[in-house]
């Protein structure tokens, strides 16, 4: 993984010259100055008490506490767009004091042991792909890497579930099942680099969605090592004994616990998935046939939908979808038949293009990302945010979304695609490309925030909490909401280690 980008360096995509004099002459974007040496960040001094580091290696290993300058630099941080403009800066300055690599179950519960007694704060770390502000280390920090917990445990081909370990990354994942016959089914966006634990931890959805759910629903268990023990949850399909615990830890983005275990519904690998482009004449009409399939049980495997600018900025060959590039453009993918959605949506005014845009978006699927660096690296501040919103509330939500990003930004790019559907909503999945720096992209980001929660929609349908999203996400669940999870952090958290900052909201200032 790039310390300071996406993925394989190797993968890296040059601009066009056509999108660099868009930017230019456009934008009014200029090349920033070169990008900071590896060797150049600027790390902070070591804090970690000697004590501490002696009995975290008497745990895991001389060879698994690690504070070189490398391993400290590549646990720095997640990947939004302020974490990598910091890191291109040479900023160092959130970078953990150590990273520790636990084997095992009762090792990390014996990390969590020795960094509650040192007051030692702890961030769970898997592939590094948080876009929320989820990563942020500092002084008297360890990052917890769980890449040593990579196994697949065990599989039931009768009940159709398979036991992982929380540190495998997502192709691993799926290499190991397709021994198997079998797939997970989940492949978002960060599918080349995130883990199973983090999908967890930060409720993922995968690009395939419609057809296997979000990986919260294929979750049936877990292990979790708290600083105060084990929860050991989800011992059957479905259960009326009290509330489900599970979903205490799901999303909790490590400021609970630490996964160290997972079982996970699979599914057959399928014969064969089909992807094809339909046009429609607007976002309007092509968010209406959606809603059609998703309510009369016609979903695909795949769906989404990109917005009239979406549709023009994406498509090399605007003439693939006819009337000149204009309308929008929706990417379906079958795993069955698919003759009764092909029909509702050719009912609800879709115009069939064939396979060739399916296979298109499925060739680049996962390039977004490097399509950003790229972005970033020519001057321009490229970021993604999301939402999600019941059928009639989702047009409101989409207003109050844009207009807030071109009142504080001006004229910025802004594109948008619906990708997950359910029978009563759907997300919405903003980029936006604009030519002004950091702190006014923070300061539109707050404004986001507010029209999302002030338009009826949730802070985030699958990015997580983080620290980027906090303090909107309390106003989301309300004051007694925020109650009920400062006390659980304090039953299982005591002393305040896990991840601090993230997911719980900020107490209120003592009265005056």
């Amino acid at each position: 993984m790039l310390w300071s980008g996406w993925g394989d360096p190797a993968k890296a995509r040059e601009l066009p010259e056509q999108i660099r004099t868009l930017l230019h002459d456009l934008m009014g974007v200029s090349e920033p100055s070169a990008a900071a040496a590896f060797d150049e960040v600027r790390l902070p001094s070591l804090s970690l008490p000697d004590a501490a580091a002696a009995e975290l290696r008497d745990v895991v290993g001389e060879a698994h506490v690690r504070s070189d300058h490398g391993s400290r630099v590549r646990h720095t941080r997640g990947k939004s767009t302020p974490d990598l403009l910091r890191m291109r800066a040479g900023d160092g300055s959130e970078a953990p004091d150590a990273v520790v690599l636990p084997g095992s179950h009762e090792e990390v519960l014996r990390v969590l042991e020795v960094c509650g007694r040192h007051g030692v704060a702890v961030v769970p770390f898997g592939g590094g792909t948080s876009v929320v502000g989820g990563l942020v280390a500092g002084s008297g920090v360890i990052a917890l890497y769980l890449a040593r917990l990579d196994r697949l445990v065990s599989v039931d081909t009768e009940s159709m579930v398979a036991v992982l370990e929380p540190g495998l990354r997502a192709p691993d994942a799926e290499r190991l099942l397709g021994e198997h016959g079998l797939t997970l089914g989940h492949f978002p966006q960060s599918y080349e680099y995130a883990t199973l634990g983090g999908f967890a931890a930060a409720r993922s959805s995968g690009q395939a969605s419609a057809g296997y759910g979000r990986f919260d629903d294929i979750v049936v268990g877990m292990t979790v090592a708290t600083p105060t023990g084990t929860l050991d949850l989800g011992r059957a399909p479905k259960s009326g004994a009290g509330p489900d615990l599970r979903q205490l830890v799901l999303g909790s983005e490590g400021a609970f616990g630490v996964i160290t275990s997972l079982r996970l519904r699979v599914r057959r690998i399928p014969a064969e998935t089909v992807y094809e482009g339909w046009r429609f004449e607007s976002f309007a009409a092509g968010t209406a046939a959606m809603r059609t399939l998703a309510q009369s049980g016609l979903l695909p495997t795949v769906l989404r939908l990109s917005d009239e600018t979406e549709t023009m900025i994406g498509l090399a060959k605007p003439e693939a979808i006819g009337s000149g590039g204009s309308g929008c453009l929706l990417i379906a993918g079958h795993e069955k038949d698919r003759h009764g959605a092909a029909a509702a949506l050719a009912q609800a005014g879709g115009t069939y293009l064939g396979a060739e845009p399916g296979q298109a978006w499925e060739h680049g699927r996962f390039a977004a990302p490097y399509l950003r660096d790229s972005l970033l690296a020519a001057g321009a501040t490229v970021e993604t945010l999301e939402t999600a919103g019941f059928w009639a509330n989702l047009p409101r939500l989409y207003d109050a979304v844009r207009l807030a990003l071109l009142g504080e930004l001006g004229t910025p790019l802004v594109m948008c695609h619906i990708s997950h559907v359910y029978e009563t909503g759907a997300s919405l999945y903003f980029t936006v490309v604009t030519e002004r720096g950091l702190a006014e992209w923070e300061n539109a980001k707050r404004a986001v925030n507010a029209a999302i929660v002030a338009a009826g929609g949730t802070i985030s349908h699958h990015h997580g909490v983080g620290r980027d999203h906090r303090e909107a996400y309390a106003e989301e669940i309300g004051p007694l909401g925020v109650e009920i999870l400062r006390a659980v952090k304090e039953r299982l958290d005591p002393a305040g280690i896990m991840n601090p900052g993230v997911l719980i909201p900020s107490p209120p200032p003592p009265a005056a």
